[in-house]
């Protein structure tokens, strides 16, 4: 089995916050995660990671077999410490909870560094539809286990990566005194 290539140099490991777009899959694209507990556990898993501030969730999507995240680590933390929070955590928990046995993921993880607001966009869209593109919902929010289910809190992109508008928005006046 083929481990994903990381994009990563060691001179960056740890530097100011950076965003990155994070896909991992189960050991042997066995669907591990289909279930609704599973699906649910690693989604608590997720926010827990979050809420002690190991990371900062923007969009998650857990598909049967892998799963996507767009996240933003600061300053000492590395892309590869938060994988390994959120696998990790995942899979002790998985095999406590629900009997799961090891291995549960796939060795490595491919991550794709999000540096501006149009790649960051992408990243979204991308995460969201994956559940529709599976054919596992209708539309992104029918989807119980993603981030475009309007039962999730989400962080703020960081400010760099947030969408900018060059026309007023709806309902604002031109000129502010």
């Amino acid at each position: 089995m083929a481990i994903p290539a990381s994009n990563s140099t060691a001179k960056k490991v740890i530097s100011g916050a950076r965003t990155f777009h994070v896909t991992s899959s189960t050991f042997g694209k066995k669907f591990l995660l289909q279930s609704d507990h599973a699906a649910q556990l690693f989604v608590r898993v997720l926010y827990e990671y979050r809420s002690q501030g190991k990371f900062r969730l923007h969009e998650f999507a857990v598909m049967p077999n892998h799963f996507h995240v767009l996240l933003t680590v600061d300053a000492g933390m590395s892309i590869e410490r938060a994988v390994q929070f959120i696998k990790g955590g995942f899979a002790f928990r998985a095999g406590k909870e629900l009997g799961m046995k090891a291995p549960i993921w796939q060795r490595g993880f491919s991550e794709v560094r999000v540096l501006d607001a149009a790649a960051a966009a992408r990243a979204s869209q991308y995460i969201r539809n994956n559940p529709v593109e599976a054919g596992l919902a209708s539309e992104p929010g029918a989807y119980p286990f993603s981030s475009a289910n309007a039962r999730y809190i989400l962080d703020p992109l960081p400010q760099g990566l947030k969408p900018s508008f060059s026309t007023p928005m709806a309902g604002m006046a031109e000129a502010m005194p």
